[in-house]
This record gives C-alpha cells, structure tokens and sequence, in this order.
C-alpha cells in the first residue's frame, strides 16, 4: 500500500456532495447500507486499489490495519479521519451503537497500526478538554458524528477518539 495519505484539514468546509452524502449515510438506509455492506466491502476495495477506491466516495477514508487482540491476525477496517496537526485522528463511533468497534479493541491491546499505509502509533485521548476541541473538529468532517455521540449517550457509551502518529522508520543494517 502507498505510503501516501491525502491531507484532510478539517477547517476546510465539505463540499455540497459531501455534505449530502454525509446525510444520506445517517438516514435508515444509509444506516443499514453502512452496516451491511460498506463495512464488509470496503476493507477489500481500499486494499486492493491501494487506498484509491472506496464506497464512502467523498468523506475521508483509509484503510486502518491493526492485530486482533486475541487472535494476533490482521484485520482490516476502513474508517474516517482528518489530520490535526501531523497527527491523525480517528473516532470508534460504530453509528453510536452500544459497543465500541472491534478495531478500537484491537488497537488498544496492540497500539501499533498501519494507517492508510503508513506505520503508525495509537493514543486514546482521555483529556476531556482534548476531546471536547478533537469533537469541534470532527464534526465539521462528518456532521453526522454529533448524531452518533448522542445515540452512544443514551445506551452510557462515550465514544474514543484516537490520534495517530507516524512511528519512526526502523533501518535495517
């Protein structure tokens, strides 16, 4: 996979499609297409176009690789980011389902990920102040996050957000 992840400023307002898109992907249908198909699908697409192709057309996506917490394999989940500085910034929404997404599982048992190809190091943020500027952000990426945060509240789910940095290249003599 490139090592090459597009930069997403989240202060850059979405475009009219990508607003649009955004609240598509938050209606019912949009809910279950997400579930049911994008998430299965998607991983594939963006491994084998080497992170060019994907269902989510125009919010910003890569493929996230971490280790499976029990089982040690590879998985491979596609998610939403944008940058914050040189670091990027992921959130474990899951729709504001009443579980956190296995990924997120995963990357806390084993915080060394690949992102977007590119070898990375995860950090929940716990900084509630952190948080509260991280979610200012976020929504302006994906409005729908708000949306997400407030069904997670009702079943007492406070959704992470991760950031990532890029791990220092080991060289091999």
């Amino acid at each position: 996979m490139s090592a090459q992840l597009k930069y997403v400023d989240p202060d850059q307002p979405p475009g009219l499609f990508s607003r649009a898109y955004a609240a598509f992907s938050n209606t019912r249908l949009g809910r279950f297409l997400s579930v049911h198909v994008v998430w299965k699908v998607d991983p594939y697409l963006m491994r084998v176009s080497r992170g060019r192709v994907g269902l989510d057309l125009t919010i910003p996506t890569a493929l996230l690789e971490t280790l499976g917490a029990k089982s040690g394999a590879v998985r491979r989940n596609v998610v939403i980011y944008f940058h914050d500085g040189d670091r990027v910034t992921i959130v474990a929404s899951k729709l504001g389902f009443a579980t956190h997404p296995a990924w997120f599982h995963n990357l806390r048992a084993n915080p060394e990920v690949t992102f977007g190809g590119i070898p990375m190091r995860a950090t929940v943020v716990s900084d509630e102040a952190e948080r509260r500027r991280l979610w200012a952000l976020a929504d302006r990426v994906f409005a729908p996050f708000a949306v997400y945060r407030r069904e997670a509240a009702k079943v007492h789910r406070t959704i992470p957000i991760v950031q990532l940095t890029a791990r220092e290249s080991v060289a091999i003599p």
